[in-house]
C-alpha cells in the first residue's frame, strides 16, 4: 500500500541520504577478509603434523629412553658413614687431644664464674655508699569510727543526743476526748429524727399507681401491600437478533454502493510523475532560556561575559 504523507527523509532537515563514493566495486567485509594476503598465493611451509603420543618413544624428541638410575647397585647410607669415619680416623697421628680440665659452668645470672675474661668492676655486687635512712615521720592520728547504724545507737551521729521527752500513756485517748467536746459544743438542739409510723415495706409501693389510666387504643389495621408484577411471559435472550429488546428490529434502509473514482497522477510532457520542488524542512529550535546556559565560560572570557541572573 502507498505511504501516506512524506517520510521522515523528507519532512525532517535533521536527516539526509549518504553520497555515493564507491566506484562500483565490490564490498568485502573487514571480517572475512585475510590477514596477509600475499601469504596465501605462493607456497606455503608444510610441516610434518603432530605425533601421537603411545607406548613407543615416537612422540619425544630423544630417540631411546634414559633412565635416571641405570646400573647402580643397592648402597646402605650407614656403612658407608662408618667407612668414610674409619678412613678419616687414620689419618690421626697421635691420640685424640683431651684438654686438661672440664669447662667451668657459671653459678647464676650475672656471675663471672667459668668466663674468660674474669669479673667486671662496673658489674660488681659492692654497695654504693648511700644517705642514712630518715623517717617522714608519723601520721595525723584520729579516732577510730564510731560502730552502729544509727538506729538505736547513742553518740554515733555527728550531732548531740536528743534529750529524753515524756510520753504520758493516755496522751491519744485525752486527745480524742478533748476533740469530741469541741465537736459536741457546736452542736445546736438534739438529732434530726423522722416520723416513724409502722409500714408493709421501708419506701412507698413503686407499682401502685392513684392516676387514672388512659383509654385503650384499638389496633391499626394492616394495608394489604399491591402484589409484585410478574411479566406475563419469561425473558427473551439476544440470540444474535433483537428478539430479547423492547422494540423490533430496525429495518434496513437502501444504501446504494458508490464506486470511487480512481485519482489519476499528473504527468509532464515526457511522461514522468510530476513532483514539486519540496518547501523548507523543519529543524528543531532551541530555547531562549537556556541561551545565556550554553556559553562557554572558561578561564580566559569569565571577566568580559555577563552574568546570567539581573541581581
Amino acid at each position: 500500500m502507498p505511504q501516506e504523507g512524506k517520510s521522515d527523509m523528507e519532512r525532517i532537515g535533521l536527516f539526509r541520504e549518504m553520497g555515493y563514493i564507491s566506484i562500483g566495486d565490490k564490498y568485502t567485509s573487514p571480517y572475512n577478509r585475510p590477514f596477509n594476503e600475499s601469504a596465501q598465493k605462493s607456497k606455503q611451509m608444510m610441516p610434518g603434523g603432530t605425533k601421537v603420543k603411545s607406548a613407543l618413544q615416537v612422540g619425544y624428541f630423544d630417540s631411546q629412553y634414559k633412565r635416571i638410575f641405570e646400573k647402580e647397585a643397592y648402597s646402605d647410607p650407614i656403612k658407608l658413614r662408618r667407612q668414610f669415619r674409619l678412613q678419616q680416623s687414620k689419618k690421626n697421628v697421635g691420640k685424640a687431644f683431651l684438654p686438661s680440665n672440664g669447662e667451668k659452668k657459671p653459678s647464676g645470672l650475672g656471675s663471672c664464674y667459668g668466663t674468660l675474661s674474669g669479673p667486671v668492676a662496673a658489674m660488681s655486687a659492692l654497695q654504693v655508699p648511700k644517705k642514712p635512712y630518715k623517717s617522714p615521720g608519723k601520721n595525723i592520728l584520729t579516732n577510730p569510727l564510731k560502730m552502729g547504724t544509727g538506729y538505736g545507737y547513742p553518740n554515733v551521729t555527728l550531732s548531740k543526743q536528743y534529750p529524753y521527752t515524756a510520753d504520758p500513756f493516755d496522751r491519744a485517748r485525752e486527745i480524742r476526748k478533748k476533740e469530741v467536746a469541741a465537736h459536741r459544743s457546736m452542736l445546736k438542739g438534739g438529732a434530726f429524727r423522722l416520723n416513724l409510723y409502722p409500714k408493709e415495706v421501708f419506701d412507698t409501693n413503686p407499682y401502685k399507681f392513684d392516676k387514672p389510666l388512659p383509654p385503650v387504643k384499638k389496633p391499626e389495621e394492616k394495608k394489604k401491600g399491591t402484589p409484585p408484577f410478574k411479566p406475563s411471559s419469561p425473558a427473551k435472550k439476544i440470540g444474535g437478533m433483537k428478539s430479547g429488546t423492547f422494540d423490533p428490529y430496525p429495518s434496513h434502509s437502501a444504501d446504494l454502493y458508490i464506486v470511487k473514482k480512481p485519482k489519476f497522477a499528473t504527468t509532464n510532457k515526457e511522461g514522468k510523475i510530476f513532483h514539486p520542488s519540496p518547501g523548507p524542512k523543519s529543524m528543531p529550535v532551541k530555547s531562549i532560556i537556556t541561551a545565556n546556559v550554553n556559553k562557554s565560560v572558561h578561564a580566559g572570557n569569565y571577566m568580559s561575559i555577563p552574568a546570567v541572573m539581573a541581581y
